[in-house]
Formats: structure tokens, C-alpha cells, sequence
């Protein structure tokens, strides 16, 4: 698996831990990062409104091709369902 290159900022509460400790830590956050920033899980918990034909778009399969543009068209907005 190849470890992605990213900046993480861990605030650890507990003044005892070793580096060793952290490292694992960190390793273990990188691997679930990883294994859920994928495609699919972009397109199910985000959703398209397209203002040009006022229809919101739910479905992965559409918003995943929607986002696979280099540039949304004016008036598509890309939104978290949350």
C-alpha cells in the first residue's frame, strides 16, 4: 500500500506516550483514511444541484460523473449531505 503524502495534526492529551506509540497511531489513522477516502464514498454523501434544469441529483453513479469534469457548469453546485 502506498502511504499517501499528507499533513495530519494529532493533538494527543495523554503526556506519557513514546514516539513509538504516536507512530502507531499515526499509522493506523493513515490506513483508515486510506481505506474510506475513496470515489464511491465521496458520491454517497455528497449530492449535485443543478440550477440549470432545477433537479437535485442523489444518485452516485450521476454525481460521480458530474465530478469527473474538470469544471462543474455554472449554476451545479456540489453539496454535503450532512
Amino acid at each position: 500500500m502506498k502511504t499517501p503524502n499528507r499533513d495530519l495534526l494529532v493533538l494527543v492529551k495523554n503526556d506519557h506516550l513514546n514516539e513509538e506509540a504516536i507512530e502507531l497511531e499515526l499509522e493506523k489513522l493513515n490506513q483508515l483514511l486510506f481505506n474510506y477516502e475513496t470515489i464511491d464514498n465521496l458520491c454517497t454523501a455528497h449530492e449535485v444541484f443543478d440550477l440549470n434544469v432545477y433537479k437535485i441529483h442523489h444518485h452516485s453513479k450521476l454525481v460521480k460523473k458530474i465530478i469527473s469534469k474538470p469544471h462543474l457548469k455554472p449554476f451545479e453546485f456540489l453539496f454535503n449531505k450532512n
